[in-house]
């Protein structure tokens, strides 16, 4: 693993390397499969235009997102592309062992070697009592508060490197090092590059002090944008992986031909969120019923505070949007995702974005 896998390649004229976060929502009136067909669909677009990566996210018991389990979409986004980094934005690690996290992704360097990312994060992707059930515990925290320890662990079985007298020196994660070091073995010199993700600072000085790159999350905590990418920069120490802090971070960006409709979809994901945020989660609603909705002055005032950290409208908005931003944070990657009903106009704003910034075509 090299700065050379993880740093992106700036295209056109886009300030930094352009990315995608496709968070797999299904609408009202479309199923699951709809919207992986649709991630397939946006896989291959943005891999032909030139965006650099495309993760996807863990979340659960949420009906408008249908990305539960990052590796098994990977997977199938792999079988369908063929240079575009895959990853997950991100993997809950509390949620899960983390030889069975080293075993996934190291199946999927396997499938896709050289282009496979490995993104992390301490929260449970959904809500306390489920966590509780993905977790088998009745203590909410237990998890979070041992990420470092969990994570330890999780690089040591991908680099198979446990010391001597370790109860684990035993074990290995297959596919993965111990092949070659088998009789007549030959193993892929890659292993996933792993990134922390975060909301906040913790992750911001964790992934400083292990040297590692970092994504923030700005498209649902842009309050926190600034301060925790300072945090990493001032804090951060090189390591094998990188000499120079690394950071990229997600954005919500919508770009319609029509700005009218970028609107309309905007509304439309801003009530799922009311939703979400109120304890009842659904399918993404169609504009007309978020047009229809009677919002009351609190939620009103939420969609407010939420829609002025997306960035929508015409592509020479989103355009001047994404450039003041990067700007604004000195972000050396720019991940977008896109938040519409209508998976059409999700696959167009790509597609706009690609073009107003000169983008390969091929």
């Amino acid at each position: 693993m090299t700065a050379d896998e993880i740093r992106g390649t700036i295209h056109g004229t886009a300030p930094v390397p352009l990315s995608v976060l496709d968070l797999v929502t299904v609408g009202a009136g479309r199923t699951a499969t709809d919207a992986l067909r649709t991630s397939v669909d946006l896989a291959k677009l943005t891999e032909s235009r030139g965006f650099h990566r495309y993760w996807v996210a863990e979340h659960h018991s949420m009906p408008g997102v249908a990305s539960s389990s990052p590796a098994v979409i990977l997977a199938h986004l792999a079988a369908h592309t063929d240079r575009i980094r895959l990853g997950s934005g991100g993997v809950m690690l509390p949620n899960h062992a983390p030889l069975v996290i080293a075993e996934q992704f190291g199946t999927l360097e396997a499938m896709a070697p050289g282009r496979v990312d490995l993104g992390l994060g301490r929260a449970p992707g959904t809500d306390g009592a489920t966590a509780a059930a993905l977790r088998r515990t009745n203590t909410l925290n237990e998890g979070a508060d041992d990420f470092p320890e969990q994570l330890v662990e999780l690089t040591r079985f991908l680099d198979d490197d446990f010391p001597d007298g370790h109860p684990y020196r035993r074990i290995h994660a297959v596919p993965g090092p111990i092949q070659s070091t088998s009789p007549g073995g030959v193993q892929s010199p890659h292993r996933p590059p792993v990134w922390l993700l975060g909301s906040s600072g913790f992750s911001a000085r964790l992934a400083a002090t292990l040297g590692l790159p970092f994504a923030f999350a700005h498209h649902f905590s842009a309050q926190n944008t600034v301060p925790a990418l300072d945090l990493y920069r001032e804090s951060f120490r090189p390591s094998a992986v990188l000499k120079e802090p690394y950071a990229l971070i997600g954005v919500s960006a919508l770009a319609t031909d029509d700005e009218k409709e970028a609107r309309r979809q905007v509304l439309a994901a801003s009530l799922n969120m009311v939703r979400l945020r109120t304890g009842r989660p659904g399918l993404v609603p169609t504009p007309e019923e978020a047009e229809a909705y009677d919002f009351s002055p609190m939620e009103r005032d939420f969609i407010t505070s939420w829609n002025s950290n997306v960035i929508h409208g015409s592509v020479d908005e989103v355009r001047a949007g994404l450039d003041d931003l990067q700007k604004r944070t000195g972000a050396d990657e720019l991940m977008l995702t896109s938040h519409a009903h209508s998976a059409e106009l999700r696959l167009r704003s790509y597609e706009l974005i690609a073009d107003v910034y000169g983008l390969p075509t091929a």
